[in-house]
């Protein structure tokens, strides 16, 4: 080496760990399970609802593979550490009463976590916003903090589950900014998640989440969006059996574009 060439500064090693973790994640998308309720399907027209045995069959076919369903807030962070491999996130929308009597006793079952998107503006009220299909009620204030107290993440799907993409500018800062801060003090912690009503998105919408200081977005297929938040996710359904549940863990990270940021 010439005398006057510059002599390479070593890169400590705990940088480049960073970096090969950084890199690693780039490479992959985190799998999220969408579950909405947990009960009787024999009235189920847009096929949201699986029964007790049918999560307990899938959450076993996750232990067996050596995965295990947590929160998504708490994925996020294990991948940022680089220890989100064997974690997959498990979510439940709308926040149906079913969670408390049917859902939670399979999780803590197969010591799984979740995440439970709720309508503060909806408390004990019922899935007004589905024309078709049983009315089924929601939780309660009480069953929010019940659940929360059980180790669920509380996360918000809104106040009222409305379209954000159809929102004015007042609608949407009520359905984003009030429903954290009410859920916030209803469960006495921050809440750090937002789950887009319908899954649909926009730009404007997600900066309004973000905006709002959610540390995340879940959506389903966000199209050309990309980020922390407008996660995508994978509906699961009473038909997902052991073969489907492979086929569609396999697809959604072959198929996916790596998430930036996560």
């Amino acid at each position: 080496m010439p005398a006057s060439a510059p002599v390479p500064t070593p890169v400590p090693a705990a940088a480049t760990a960073s970096a090969d973790r950084a890199r690693r994640g780039a490479l992959s998308v985190p799998w999220i399970a969408m579950y909405h309720s947990v009960g009787d399907c024999s009235d189920d027209p847009y096929s949201i609802t699986v029964t007790p045995d049918r999560l307990d069959a899938q959450l076993r076919w996750l232990h067996r593979r050596g995965l295990r369903g947590v929160g998504v807030a708490e994925l996020l962070a294990a991948r940022a550490r680089g220890e989100g491999r064997g974690l997959v996130g498990l979510t439940f929308d709308d926040g149906y009463a079913d969670f408390l009597t049917n859902a939670l006793p399979v999780l803590e079952r197969w010591d799984c976590g979740a995440t439970l998107y709720v309508l503060p503006g909806r408390l004990g009220g019922e899935n007004a916003w589905d024309p078709l299909g049983p009315r089924k009620p929601l939780l309660t204030a009480d069953g929010i903090r019940a659940a929360a107290e059980a180790g669920i993440e509380i996360g918000s799907h809104g106040l009222t589950h409305v379209d954000l993409t159809k929102a004015d500018d007042e609608l949407l800062s009520a359905e984003v900014a009030e429903s954290r801060a009410v859920l916030s003090e209803l469960s006495g912690a921050p809440v750090d998640g937002f789950c887009y009503p319908y899954g649909t998105v926009d730009q404007r919408a997600a900066d309004a989440v973000r905006d709002a200081g959610y540390g995340y977005g879940v959506a389903i297929n966000p199209g050309a969006l990309n980020g922390v938040h407008v996660l995508p996710r994978v509906h699961i359904g009473e038909n997902d059996t052991a073969v489907r549940l492979h086929l569609k863990y396999r697809l959604h990270r072959l198929r996916r574009r790596p998430v930036e940021g996560v």
